[in-house]
């Protein structure tokens, strides 16, 4: 190999924060900092669109309209784009990724970003079921009742819905960063967003390796197990990340939408491959909320994936590697 093809192969590596969480681009080739730019103009731009907690976004504009009474507002193509998406995973997951949990998830104390809450840390155990928090009636699904409309695009809300683009947007974002990067470094792409995974073009001759874990931030030598993937995405859901204390309990972010409050298991995490990052993400958080449905849910959608129970124990099924 000449020394020119061998720079061609080198795996390039940018890292930085952003979205509460890190961000990871690796491309084929030499260094370019207009791939790294490419991402970040993603990342931004969903951030000013989807972010619950920025008093700017288009998001928190939305949900100011569901407080009113609802009704309709104009939106980006690419906020349009993001709650199509939520309401597609509410559709294929029958409810169980549910976009409209923005108001529970500000009664059980998630009200600003992750980064100001009293969080626990990801060493303590999984957090049990909240002990006082008693559901007195099922929650009404009311995702079946947001709108989206082309020309110029516009979304309609009603009255008393918040919504929560948690679930999906951060994995549009990988998608779109991949396919992004990947026109402008002209070689293959990986994006990052913390467990959200994404790859556009030609992968390294051994694939992407990818170690998968609890938590992302705890690093190869964490316990998990590393795999490789040539093409889509790869996403990962943990009750054992993302948690935080409120009114003396441990909770975390993925919530029961019948309930309201967090799922309560068997699942600790849950790591999909998939077509696209954006369709993992729905699986693995679907998933966690569907408890001891999920494996046969996902063996339906033919989906390959990990199950991590609260205690530790491995289950895999739909071709994941041993």
């Amino acid at each position: 190999m000449t020394a020119t093809a061998a720079r061609a192969a080198e795996l390039q590596t940018d890292t930085w924060a952003a979205l509460g969480t890190t961000v990871v681009v690796r491309y084929a080739g030499p260094p370019d900092s207009a791939v790294a730019a490419a991402v970040r103009a993603e990342v931004e731009a969903i951030d000013a669109a989807a972010s619950r907690f920025r008093p700017d976004s288009e998001l928190t504009a939305i949900n100011a309209l569901g407080r009113r009474g609802g009704g309709m507002l104009g939106a980006s193509r690419l906020l349009a784009e993001a709650v199509r998406l939520a309401i597609r995973a509410a559709d294929v997951s029958d409810g169980a990724v549910d976009p409209t949990l923005g108001a529970p998830l500000v009664s059980l104390g998630y009200d600003r970003d992750f980064s100001e809450l009293d969080a626990v840390s990801s060493d303590a155990p999984p957090p049990a079921p909240p002990a006082r928090l008693v559901v007195q009636h099922r929650r009404a699904s009311r995702w079946q009742e947001i709108d989206v409309l082309d020309d110029p695009p516009r979304i309609a809300v009603p009255a008393g819905v918040a919504l929560d683009l948690g679930a999906t947007a951060k994995a549009l974002a990988a998608d779109r960063a991949a396919r992004a990067a990947h026109d402008v470094a002209g070689a293959g792409v990986l994006v990052a967003l913390g467990g959200d995974i994404a790859t556009c073009g030609p992968a390294p001759a051994a694939g992407w390796g990818i170690h998968v874990t609890d938590d992302h931030r705890d690093g190869p030598g964490a316990p998990g197990q590393t795999v490789a993937i040539r093409c889509g995405g790869l996403a990962t859901s943990s009750i054992a990340t993302r948690r935080w204390m409120h009114d003396g309990q441990s909770m975390h972010h993925i919530l029961d939408p019948v309930s309201g409050l967090p799922a309560r298991g068997p699942w600790r995490t849950v790591s999909v491959a998939a077509a696209t990052c954006a369709d993992a993400n729905i699986a693995a958080t679907a998933a966690i909320v569907m408890g001891e449905d999920a494996p046969v849910w996902l063996a339906r959608h033919s989906l390959p994936a990990r199950l991590v129970t609260l205690d530790g124990t491995v289950q895999t099924q739909g071709g994941w590697p041993a």
